[in-house]
């Protein structure tokens, strides 16, 4: 399936690991030009040489750092005109209400929470003028699934959910779309790191975290390409009329609350 975005110009945020770094890798297979953002200049360097290698695109990079005052208007600046923002820096900690303080929660959330309300309001007004735009947001299922065990993350998650059905569900007007998608657990670094905490809190075992993961459906976590591969589609033309809304990607995660058991 042609998704029409070869020549569109995509804009990543934490694209230097992780979801962010598939993120490169699809879009760069869809022809799409990049511009690569995160706080890791080295790894952003190494994935813009990859992908403009294999794929025949321009792949640009910023190093930026979103707890920094100004940054968010310094890429906004250097990236210049954009066709689809995927807003995916920020990784908010895990832990309850006592084990996350106020110098993890509030980083957490000016990263990620505000990071992305920030991103969206400058690049939203660009789009505005020029006439269209998407803006993705890489949310989280957390903002669904209410978890003490992640509280500052639940509760950003969920913030977010809700800016994005706002903007959203007006951007049209402007020609522009606005959409989230709420991953579940996906094979990442920061899965393993946060399975192996739950695994040691649970057993004193941290090794035992793929007791944990073969919990989930299919036995495992996604992997970064099934949640890659429908950022890429939300972002074409095939998607179109796709607005206002939240896309969880969970496995049936967050569905499957049947009270029989």
């Amino acid at each position: 399936m042609d998704l029409g975005l070869k020549g569109k110009r995509v804009l990543i945020t934490g694209a230097s690991q992780g979801i962010g770094e598939g993120l490169a890798e699809v879009f760069a297979e869809e022809g799409a030009d990049l511009f690569l953002a995160a706080r890791q200049e080295d790894r952003l360097k190494s994935i813009a040489k990859r992908v403009t290698d294999a794929h025949g695109v321009k792949a640009e990079y910023f190093p930026a750092d979103f707890t920094k005052k100004g940054d968010i208007d310094r890429l906004h600046a250097a990236a210049g005109d954009i066709d689809i923002l995927v807003n995916n820096a920020g990784a908010i900690p895990g832990g309850d209400m006592w084990q996350v303080g106020a110098d993890d929660w509030r980083p957490g959330w000016e990263v990620k929470v505000m990071g992305y309300i920030d991103m969206t309001r400058l690049f939203y007004a660009s789009m505005k003028a020029r006439g269209h735009g998407v803006i993705l947001n890489n949310i989280g299922n957390g903002g669904e699934n209410f978890d003490f065990r992640y509280i500052a993350g639940t509760t950003g998650n969920a913030a977010l959910m809700a800016f994005t059905k706002a903007v959203g569900g007006h951007s049209l007007q402007d020609n522009i779309r606005v959409v989230g998608v709420n991953p579940g657990p996906v094979a990442t670094t920061r899965i393993e790191k946060i399975m192996k905490a739950r695994a040691k809190e649970r057993w004193g075992d941290e090794s035992r975290y793929g007791e944990l993961l073969a919990n989930y459906p299919l036995g495992r976590a996604a992997t970064v390409r099934e949640i890659a591969d429908m950022f890429a589609f939300l972002a074409s033309s095939r998607s179109s009329y796709t607005s206002g809304t939240i896309i969880t990607i969970d496995g049936g995660i967050t569905t499957n609350m049947s009270i029989g058991g």
